[in-house]
């Protein structure tokens, strides 16, 4: 395996956040950080309290979470909300 460069905070704040939602599959942090899901397990595992990570891979590997695209409904064919860009270039105007 080769050495990759260390994650920012922000990068690293991002992974948890996509991992943490179970809409999120593990192809599109692959996609997106170029981390396989075991490396997310790592970051998970070295980020969070023992409690909320036995609580996150219990929901993982429970069948409630869509984090395999295999496990996912076909319908679904992509990563992200259709209003996900609109969310993200938002400016909170001052009134």
């Amino acid at each position: 395996m080769t050495e990759t460069k260390p994650l920012t905070e922000r990068e690293l704040d991002r992974i948890i956040e996509m991992a943490w939602e179970d809409r999120t599959p593990f192809e599109a942090i692959l996609f997106q950080f170029g981390l396989p899901e075991k490396e997310v397990i790592k970051v998970m595992r070295g980020n969070l309290k023992e409690s909320s990570f036995k609580r996150w891979r219990k929901r993982v590997n429970s069948g409630v979470s869509k984090k395999h695209l295999k496990k996912r409904n076909p319908d679904i064919t992509r990563f992200k909300c259709s209003r996900q860009k609109v969310i993200s270039s938002n400016k909170i105007s001052k009134r």
